[in-house]
């Protein structure tokens, strides 16, 4: 008999425990916090956005958003540049993309020495049911680019592949149920 509070559980440790892992090696290689490497690693996405939105899609209120950019800023990781009105794009320096680069680096390796434990089969199955989950938690955050804060966007979409996140964002703007 299949135990679902066992199963959620063992999901529980497993996400904690990976989690631990990629924010110990990307926040190492980029030599922030989880909060920077997230930064850095949105605006490689998406530079010139504001030091506001830049909170929103890495979980931070305004004030501690503008406190993480003055940080990135004192370390040489990013430039405020003024627009037109009274906001202010955020925008990675030179070693702010190569810090980016290191710390997706970091987080691939690790996650693909993870996932190297399993055999191809296992890993076939394991991205199909890590597919289903990630739509599922796009459903409960609401935000594309709150979930996939961290993530490597190239890699998800190589070879034609389509970002699990994106297409529930794409089916929820479209009103599709899923279920």
């Amino acid at each position: 008999m299949h135990d679902e509070r066992r199963t959620a559980n063992l999901l529980g440790a497993a996400a904690l425990a990976v989690t631990d892992l990629v924010l110990a090696g990307a926040t190492a290689a980029a030599g922030t916090s989880g909060s920077g490497a997230a930064a850095l690693v949105v605006l490689g996405a998406d530079p010139g956005i504001s030091v506001t939105e830049l909170g929103r899609r890495v979980g931070l209120t305004q004030s501690a958003a503008a406190r993480m950019v003055d940080a990135l800023e004192a370390r040489g990781l990013v430039e405020r540049r003024p627009t037109l009105g009274r906001w202010v794009a955020v925008h990675p320096t030179d070693a702010g993309r190569a810090a980016s680069a290191d710390l997706l680096d970091a987080r691939g390796g690790r996650l693909t020495a993870l996932v190297g434990t399993l055999t191809p089969a296992e890993q076939e199955s394991l991205a199909a049911v890590l597919e289903r989950l990630l739509g599922a938690v796009y459903g409960e955050v609401g935000s594309s680019e709150r979930v996939c804060r961290l993530c490597d966007r190239p890699t998800c979409t190589e070879a034609g592949a389509i970002c699990p996140v994106g297409q529930a964002e794409r089916d929820d703007e479209r009103g599709v149920d899923d279920g």
